[in-house]
């Protein structure tokens, strides 16, 4: 009996959340979809994967010997998918640089630049991914290589840390941190922060700063799914964003200050690429962003 790979990522998101609801936030699908799809996937099988209560969701016996081969046959699915795009992409004589936002800064620019001249023959193509989607691309195939901001899950993937960038807050040029040459966190206590749910958690944390050196939680402010809806926020509310020093000169904006934190780390910016990558275009890149970095 052949079962859709989709029915064994939602039951596994249930499994790992025992929630519904936890786990329809994390698939971007509606809870009452999500339940007839975790019903059908019973029905197919046979057995009733859960036990549901007004307070409380657990395993049953069948659903707890299903979740480590639902786990394996995932990962094998993920990475037979993996493999059919990279071979396609190798065919072809392309390389997929992924990155996020301005990814790897003043540093890809120069790595991309030599490569092309050392392989005038290969395509390369930058691929853009939205907050925190660098990693998973790569798990995915989408890219065979990716400058990918930390913090991030990089399973299955080998990486280097490459290059770090101060953070930036921007700020409307009206705001009164405008007039300021630099700022604390501190600053920033009561300043609406943009924030997306997009991204891993611990990833929107390590931007907001959250929690705050004297233990404070940060002020949300809007939702956003990309930097450009993001600077747009800035511009026209109350609220600031954090970026890396690259943001200010990649997304030039009349309407935006931005001024250095001067009290928080830095960005740190890893390369990274599958952990079984056998692509000769993808060792050349390495190599040279490896001795551009140092």
């Amino acid at each position: 009996m052949d079962v859709d790979t989709r029915l064994l990522r939602y039951f596994v998101a249930v499994a790992d959340h025992l929630s519904f609801t936890a786990a329809a936030k994390e698939l971007y699908v509606a809870q009452p979809s999500l339940s007839r799809q975790i019903k059908q996937l019973e029905s197919r099988l046979g057995a009733d994967l859960f036990v549901r209560s007004s307070s409380a969701v657990s395993l049953t016996a069948a659903g707890r010997a299903l979740l480590p081969a639902a786990r394996r046959q995932l990962t094998e699915w993920q990475e037979a998918v993996r493999l059919a795009r990279t071979a396609a992409a190798s065919s072809l004589n392309v390389l997929r640089i992924g990155f996020v936002a301005t990814g790897g800064g003043e540093l890809a620019r120069r790595a991309r630049d030599v490569f092309t001249a050392r392989n005038p023959s290969v395509t390369v193509e930058p691929k853009r991914f939205d907050w925190g989607g660098e990693a998973r691309a790569l798990r995915d195939g989408l890219a065979d290589v990716a400058f990918t901001w930390l913090p991030a899950d990089l399973t299955g993937l080998r990486s280097e840390t490459v290059a770090l960038e101060q953070r930036w807050v921007a700020v409307r040029s009206s705001h009164p941190l405008a007039a300021q040459e630099n700022v604390g966190i501190d600053d920033l206590r009561d300043e609406p922060l943009m924030w997306t749910r997009l991204a891993p958690p611990e990833w929107v944390d390590f931007w907001a700063v959250n929690p705050r050196p004297d233990g404070s939680t940060p002020l949300w402010g809007p939702e956003n799914e990309n930097v450009e809806e993001m600077l747009e926020h800035v511009a026209t509310t109350s609220g600031v964003c954090i970026g890396p020093e690259s943001m200010k000169s990649f997304y030039v904006h009349p309407d935006l200050t931005w001024r250095p934190i001067v009290d928080i780390e830095p960005l740190r910016i890893a390369l990274a690429w599958p952990e079984h990558s056998a692509s000769p275009l993808v060792r050349s890149f390495v190599e040279i962003v490896r001795r551009l970095a140092s």
